[in-house]
Formats: structure tokens, sequence, C-alpha cells
């Protein structure tokens, strides 16, 4: 959510940021919403303002003997009083408008952010090990997925497509990345861990800038909560409407989620394995700091992702995302692309964004500055530490052997109970 105070202060700069983005100006039309709110509160304002010192003046003028200027004040104040509600109704409406045209405008970029219609304009600014060479053509996980437990046939019957069933020692391989990524960034990168739900209200989605525009790309239930997309959503709304107090250091969170999307706005990509599911798992990290903090932060939280992809010794490439790649929420976001040989391609497994103050606005989250009196907003960052089932994805073929088997990495063999291998049945 945008500060419209600053809008209005400087509306030049404000559409600025909106053309980076490619998006026409709006300050104007946010600018005359905010100005039919305050003359709807000015006026109701001088209406109680005038009801009370007429209220007041019938007091005086009957104690004078004045009956008749009294009626007439009397006759004021109910007039008066009946304008009230509408003027009141009025203020109201015009400040929900003002809100529900902000709550559709996306953050806007960070002077360093490229700037890009798309994918194509994101630059690439590292690059971290060596793509592995095989000595024969390697297979898709895809591919090698129904040999080692991975049931495509078996979800889709039970729930549709982008489903997928996982028995055996690949569910067990599923799991046991989920549990590694967990444990490294609760111990070594000092995160909290949490298990928060996975239905949420309208308030959290909405302060997490998921809600209105991206409603179609998540599920609802029947009873009006939302399935989360991201236990982002969870982690940073539990701080909502709270004024937390000076965070000389930052409040890490983390939690390993079930995850959902309808994915309304991919339909037919990666229709083909385990890359795009309706239902999937992520370890999500969530940091709440000072304005100053963030950007240092930022990095912070990058590293924490690329960590355990080294860990795992899987070729990555770190992108800065363009600002027509970025996601609504974010002012700048790094993507972590790993390596698939069997796609010859890089792929996402990891997001970092850093929002700003744009979802505290949302969800009214503040802190108190040392040594002030008053408040701030924080700011939040969310990434992904990193994307359980394209890890999964990532390892099968960056390890997969000719025989179709796969290699446990060597950082898993404290969670796989002394499984190296899997082999594929038959």
């Amino acid at each position: 959510m945008h500060d419209i105070r600053a809008i209005r202060n400087d509306p030049a700069a404000f559409d600025a940021g909106l053309a980076r983005r490619g998006l026409p100006p709006q300050a104007a039309a946010l600018i005359a919403l905010d100005e039919r709110r305050r003359a709807a509160a000015t006026e109701a304002q001088e209406a109680q303002n005038r009801r009370n010192a007429a209220s007041k003046a019938i007091g005086q003028a009957m104690a004078s003997g004045a009956a008749d200027e009294a009626e007439a004040l009397k006759t004021e104040v109910a007039a008066i009083k009946q304008q009230l509600p509408e003027l009141e109704a009025e203020e109201r409406d015009a400040g929900a408008a003002l809100d529900a045209a902000l709550a559709v405008v996306p953050n806007l970029p960070a002077d360093d952010v490229p700037e890009g219609a798309d994918e194509q304009a994101n630059r690439e600014i590292a690059r971290w090990g060596t793509p592995r060479q095989f000595d024969f053509t390697p297979q898709e996980h895809a591919d090698l997925g129904p040999a080692l437990g991975m049931d495509f046939e078996t979800g889709a019957a039970l729930s549709g497509a982008r489903f997928t069933f996982l028995r055996g020692p690949i569910a067990r391989l599923h799991r046991a990345l989920g549990q590694f990524m967990l444990d490294r960034h609760i111990d070594a990168n000092g995160y909290t861990e949490c298990n928060p739900p996975v239905l949420v209200n309208d308030g959290a989605m909405y302060g997490t800038d998921k809600l209105p525009k991206f409603a179609e790309d998540s599920f609802r239930t029947t009873d009006g909560r939302w399935l989360i997309p991201t236990s982002e959503v969870s982690l940073t709304a539990s701080v909502a409407g709270q004024i937390l107090p000076e965070l000389a250091q930052p409040m890490r969170l983390t939690a390993h989620t079930l995850c959902f999307r309808s994915e309304a706005g991919a339909a037919g990509r990666d229709t083909r394995g385990f890359i795009r599911q309706h239902q999937f798992e992520k370890v999500e990290l969530v940091s709440i700091c000072r304005p100053e903090d963030s950007e240092a932060e930022h990095q912070r939280m990058l590293a924490c992702a690329q960590g355990v992809l080294e860990a795992l010794d899987l070729p990555y490439r770190t992108m800065l995302l363009c600002t027509g790649d970025m996601g609504f929420g974010a002012r700048k976001t790094y993507d972590l692309e790993v390596w698939l040989p069997g796609q010859d391609a890089w792929r996402e497994i990891s997001s970092c964004s850093n929002t700003g103050d744009f979802q505290a606005r949302r969800m009214n989250t503040r802190y108190r500055p040392a040594g002030e009196k008053g408040t701030a907003f924080v700011h939040t960052l969310n990434g992904s530490g990193l994307a359980v089932g394209r890890t999964l994805v990532a390892v099968m073929e960056n390890y997969q052997q000719a025989d179709g088997s796969i290699s446990v990495p060597p950082a898993l063999a404290p969670y796989m109970g002394g499984v190296t291998r899997l082999e594929p049945a038959g």
C-alpha cells in the first residue's frame, strides 16, 4: 500500500516509478479520490462542530429566556443530526474508494532495479558451480521419476492435473530436503522455526498483497478462508497490527509448509512433471526489520538461500529481476535459477524480495525507534529457502546415473537412514 501523502507531495516521482513498471500515470486519479475523502471528512467535522456549538447555545439561550432562539437552535441541531449519517457515510465511501484504488497499485521499483518488459531484461549478477558433464544423455525428472516412485497417474486420478503421489525412497528424499533446509536456516542462519496455519483469513492475504489482485491464483474454502500460496502470508501477517520494539536486530522467521496455488495465470506452463504443482512444499524465509537495515537483510537472505544450493552442490545463477518481471509487492527481487541438465536449462528455485514498507502499510505494522516517541513502519522481506519440490527435481537431474538411479547428495546423509542411492524399480 502506498502513502497517499507521499503521492500528494511528489506525484511526478510516483508516476515515474509506475512508468518504470510499464504502467500509465495514476497520481492524479489517486489525488482526486483523496481530495474527495478529505472534503467529505472536513464537511462531516464542520457539521459535528456546529452541532456541538448549537447544543451548547441552547442551554445559554434558555437560561437567558430567549425561548425563540432556543427553539431555532433545537431545529438546527435536529437537522444536523439527521444530516450527519449521510456525511459520515460519504466520508467512509470516499475512503473506501481511495483504499480500493491504492490496493491494486504495485510497489515502486528500487532505483537499482533494471528496466525491462519481461524476463529477457533480467540481469545475471553471479554464477556458482560447474554443470556436470555426463557420459550419457541426461533425462528429465519426469522420465526418471516413475521408476523411482514419482507417480503422476495416481496423483491425477486422486486430485486431477498438477498433483503427484510420491512413494518409497523418493518420498523420503523429498522429506529429507525439507528437513535439511529447515535445520540449516535454524541452526546456521539464525531463523526462528514456526509452524503456522495454512488456512488464513482475508486480512492475512490482503496484508501480504495477495488480495484483491491475485484472488484467482489462490484456493478458497467454502467457509471463506484461503489456502496459503506461500507461508510468507502466515509468517508476515503474524505481526499485523502490532507496534514492535525497536528491532535492533531483524526478526527472522522460517517455516516448512504445504503451499497451494491454482496457477490461474500459468495455464499451459510446465504441465509435465513436478515443476509447477497445485500443492507443493516450501521452506520460507521472512524478515521484519528497520528501514535502514532492509537492504543488508535482503543480501543476507539471498546468501542463506544460496547456501542451501551450495551445500547440495547444485549449480545456480543469481538473477536481478527487471521492473517488468518483479512481483506485485516487491521493490527489488533476486531469483536463484538452478541448472537442470535434463532440460538443458536454468529454472527458478528461489525468489527473494524486499517489499520495503509496502506490506507493513497494508498490515499497519510499526516499530518504535530507539529514543523516539513516535512509531514508523517496518520493512518486510520474504524468500524461498528453497522450494522443496523443485529442489528434488534438481537433485534428480543433477545426481542421476546412467541406469536411472539417483545418488543421494552427501549433505542429506543424516536424513536418509543410510540410503545413498535411489534405485529404479524393476
